[in-house]
């Protein structure tokens, strides 16, 4: 039997912030946007990985109570929440290609454990670790 994850959810504020975030701003591509009532299943996914996506939910109704959903929010906010972690090639012009487009960041980019990561909130709070793919040592090469 195959199994695996197809969506991971992250509680946002607005969806159309969230969306405009995503899609604008780190060049999600729009997965699937449906209602049903006030309900919205919202979903983006990185172009280069098709078979995932990342679900962009607002607490409430019909998960949440009203109480929960405002607890959720505050957190979200507060960045409370566990952080993302979004993989890139350059984590340097990365940086500068997102700072261009508006993403505030909250860490720079710092050399660390072998690799380069920096890091920045989306507009509800919600914390991202951008990471540099470790480069692959090349076989039959000592370090």
């Amino acid at each position: 039997m195959t199994q695996g994850v197809n969506v991971a959810g992250l509680y946002v504020h607005d969806q159309d912030e969230a969306l405009a975030f995503y899609v604008g701003k780190l060049g999600f591509l729009v997965h699937t946007d449906v209602r049903n009532g006030n309900y919205r299943w919202l979903t983006v996914q990185h172009r280069d990985q098709p078979s995932f996506q990342l679900g962009l939910f607002v607490p409430g109704a019909p998960l949440h109570d009203a109480a929960t959903a405002q607890t959720l929010h505050e957190m979200v906010a507060k960045g409370a929440m566990p952080a993302n972690v979004l993989v890139v090639d350059d984590c340097r012009a990365a940086y500068e290609r997102l700072s261009k487009c508006g993403v505030e960041f909250t860490q720079e980019p710092v050399d660390r454990y072998g690799t380069v990561d920096a890091g920045f909130r989306d507009p509800s709070g919600n914390g991202w670790k951008m990471i540099e793919a470790a480069s692959k040592p090349q076989k039959g090469k000592s370090s």
